[in-house]
């Protein structure tokens, strides 16, 4: 019978990634923790990529206070163009 996909929380992810600092070698960390080396490079990876911010669950990254406000603004910016293109239509 096959295995469902399995779901690490961020504590495990977070201990993965400082076991992992001092050990060299990677498969024999992933068979100790019965995953698969792909997942610790993976975990590596987004930690070095967003430190904190890494491993918020639910597929759904946090964003940066930075990234959040060019993500509102580009937001706003689709709507007014929305808006001006639709403005024509409407007055004739």
């Amino acid at each position: 019978m096959p295995q469902g996909r399995r779901k690490f929380d961020k504590e495990f992810k977070l201990m993965t990634v400082e076991l992992s600092k001092s050990r060299t070698d990677y498969g024999q960390l992933a068979r100790e923790l019965d995953i698969s080396p792909d997942l610790i490079y993976r975990w590596r990876k987004e930690y070095l990529d967003k430190k904190e911010g890494g491993f918020p669950g639910h597929g759904k990254p946090k964003l940066t206070a930075q990234e959040a406000e060019i993500a509102l603004l580009k937001k706003q910016l689709r709507v007014a163009e929305l808006e001006r293109d639709m403005e024509p239509m409407l007055t004739t």
